[in-house]
């Protein structure tokens, strides 16, 4: 499994339907709405970096309202919480 987190800004009348739109995409995870430099957070759990590549250039810049966006990988998850075991259920 690969993660991302994709860091948003929005214009100011299209965060919320921004929001709900990428939320439903495959591969997104959860979708914060933040203060600060930025206005939503994405969290990505892909099977693999094509996905997050698909994902990214094809799908989530695509919304409607986006005025830029910056993109970090993951190279390792620390957490208390197995997320491979939680995340990886049906994508063999």
């Amino acid at each position: 499994m690969v993660n991302a987190i994709v860091l948003l800004s929005v214009r100011s009348d299209r965060i919320n339907q921004a929001a709900q739109e990428i939320v439903e995409l495959a591969g997104v995870s959860e979708v914060y709405s933040v203060a600060g430099q930025y206005d939503l957070v994405v969290v990505i759990r892909a099977r693999d970096d094509e996905q997050i590549a698909t994902l990214v250039t094809e799908q989530l810049l695509q919304v409607e309202g986006l005025l830029s966006s910056e993109t970090l990988i993951a190279f390792r998850t620390i957490s208390r919480h197995d997320l491979e075991s939680m995340f990886s259920v049906g994508l063999d």
